[in-house]
């Protein structure tokens, strides 16, 4: 058997055992063999090529509408990366950058009451974020402490639990609902979309101040992504349901812990749908490569931009 062959088994055996991990959480994962010789393999070797052009960090955007599966891919990329190309991964989500629960209060009362819910632009902690790029970038590596959001409890994990990065990264994967997102001409943002704009938000407030910051400060951070891989749903209801069985799934592992109902999480994604609708649109000019997903979650075919 020659090192090829023994490769591909070792990344076989790595990657059928992570997915049944993930089967005793949900469904049954079909066609797997042949989603990681069609679809994890090809991803892989591109993020490879793109390292090899220079062989310095390359930052890779991971986006896609909630649910829709970027945390699989990244766990699955991280031991393909290293067994197949000997490459360190470092992976975190914009999830994990929220701002804490006293931050997000006073800007509540400061600015509108619907920044105390996490998850639009603004709501994140940028600063920390592009100070974390460059620290895991820096020649003369120093450890680089990631922050943990805990969404149970809405706030952020204590430092004594945040992930430490001990070796620079070859790749750093940055993954999140809204990685790569646009801002909208004003005269968009006019008509409501859901409930929670026309309720809260009649007088535009909420919607023009995050349109602003994807606009500012997060267009600067966008930026600084060398690739972006966009996972492109079939349509925003599917989000829905797809973060509602994250949430189910939630339920299983959080050992008696308060979890979402379905008419909190419809709720709760109406703060996303106006920036997920958009992407969904922009995916041929905000990605460099994008993943169509079918209605069963399964990766359809790719596109490159």
């Amino acid at each position: 058997m020659n090192l090829k062959s023994l490769d591909y088994l070792n990344i076989k055996k790595s990657y059928l055992k992570f997915l049944k991990i993930k089967e005793s959480k949900g469904k049954p994962i079909i066609d797997k063999i042949g989603k990681l010789n069609k679809f994890y393999l090809p991803l892989s070797q591109w993020i490879y090529f793109t390292y090899k052009k220079d062989s310095k960090t390359k930052i890779i955007g991971l986006s896609g509408g909630q649910g829709s599966g970027k945390s699989t891919i990244t766990g699955i990329l991280k031991f393909i990366l290293k067994k197949k190309y000997g490459l360190d991964l470092c992976v975190f989500s914009i999830d994990d950058f929220y701002k804490t629960k006293v931050e997000r209060n006073r800007m509540s009362k400061k600015i509108h009451p619907l920044f105390l819910t996490r998850g639009v632009p603004g709501t994140h902690d940028v600063k920390l974020i592009n100070k974390t790029f460059k620290n895991l970038k820096k020649k003369v590596f120093k450890p680089v402490l990631i922050p943990k959001f805990d969404k149970l409890t809405d706030d952020r994990f204590k430092k004594s639990k945040w992930t430490k990065v001990i070796k620079p990264p070859h790749v750093i994967i940055f993954e999140g609902w809204c990685v790569g997102a646009r801002h909208q001409r004003i005269n968009m943002l006019k008509k409501s979309l859901n409930l929670i704009e026309k309720k809260y938000d009649p007088d535009l407030k909420w919607r023009k101040k995050v349109n602003n910051h994807l606009k500012g400060h997060y267009k600067k951070l966008f930026k600084k992504i060398d690739r972006l891989v966009y996972l492109k749903a079939p349509s925003f209801n599917h989000i829905f349901h797809w973060r509602l069985l994250q949430e189910q799934k939630l339920k299983l592992t959080s050992k008696n812990k308060e979890t979402m109902s379905k008419s909190k999480v419809r709720e709760f994604i109406m703060f996303y749908e106006r920036i997920t609708k958009q992407m969904m649109k922009d995916f041929s000019k905000i990605s460099d490569l994008t993943i169509f997903l079918d209605k069963s979650h399964r990766s359809k075919k790719m596109k490159f931009f």
